[in-house]
């Protein structure tokens, strides 16, 4: 499995607090059968003052102690990007990162208010050609309200990443209903862990992706953690990594049982046909 959004790297942010936490959250990842993790500490001026320079070099030194310790787990950079004004001018300057230098980037928004341009915000990113991720939507306290717009976003090409926390009930019933509905609905198309240390918010990966085959089926939550995390790593943009199988359980659970089509080319075509979605 891979996990692309995980807070592993010491003293960078409010995850890991130092070296032997590190340490023992790798453990864990490959204890549950993770090979691969993407190092996302948080972006936040003001607060998180990181850079893409520096997570690349944090990225390295913690690698290095892995190896060092016989610890058997690849670490890729990437950022957990809060948004901002200039988020398509700062991944390409390099203060913000996309995921492993693809065209994957994880985007977060404010938890307790909704953005006002929020839409416009995730067009520009992909009119610049990358592929926004939408972390932890599940989680957001303004979701009940704005639910149509996480609708159309994903409607519109725009992913959207589950925590695995969040369908095993540690962030509450609320997060849990709407982790379990986005899912059923066939509107995420990333499961990760958000992993902050290795006691109250651990690697569960292994966890989460049990929840999820109760959902979804064995076949598309093994889509969750391996198969699209690998066309991500890849930097693969295709029929089958864009497309979500149709939920075994979304009409029945949710009366809805909608889901996402993929498209017909693997290059441009398909960038041309989420801009003509986002107009339409």
């Amino acid at each position: 499995m891979i996990d692309l959004h995980s807070h592993i790297l010491p003293g960078m942010d409010d995850g890991s607090e130092e070296l032997s936490v590190s340490l023992d959250m790798a453990r864990s990842y490959v204890a549950q059968g993770v090979e691969c993790v993407a190092c996302t500490p948080h972006i936040l001026p003001g607060l998180y003052n990181n850079s893409g320079a520096q997570i690349r070099i944090a990225v390295h030194e913690l690698q290095r102690e892995l190896d060092d310790a016989q610890i058997g787990l690849r670490l890729l950079a990437g950022a957990d990007n809060h948004i901002r004004p200039d988020f398509v001018a700062g991944l390409s300057n390099g203060n913000l990162l996309a995921i492993a230098d693809t065209r994957y980037v994880l985007v977060e928004p404010p938890h307790h208010v909704a953005p006002v341009r929020l839409e416009g915000l995730f067009f520009d990113i992909l009119v610049a050609k990358y592929v926004p991720i939408l972390t932890h939507p599940e989680r957001l306290t303004w979701i009940e309200d704005k639910y149509d717009v996480i609708q159309r976003l994903a409607k519109r090409g725009v992913w959207m990443q589950i925590t695995s926390g969040s369908l095993l009930g540690k962030f509450g019933r609320r997060p849990k209903y709407w982790a379990e509905r986005m899912l059923t609905e066939g509107l995420a198309q990333i499961l990760a862990t958000d992993a902050h240390d290795n006691v109250r918010r651990r690697p569960d990966l292994l966890e989460g992706r049990i929840a999820a085959e109760k959902l979804v089926g064995v076949e598309e939550a093994k889509w969750l953690v391996v198969t699209r995390p690998s066309d991500v790593l890849r930097n693969k943009l295709s029929e089958d990594s864009i497309s979500l199988r149709k939920p075994s359980l979304g009409d029945r659970r949710w009366g809805i049982g909608t889901y996402v089509k993929g498209h017909n080319k693997r290059d441009g075509g398909g960038f041309a046909q989420r801009l003509r979605r986002f107009f339409n």
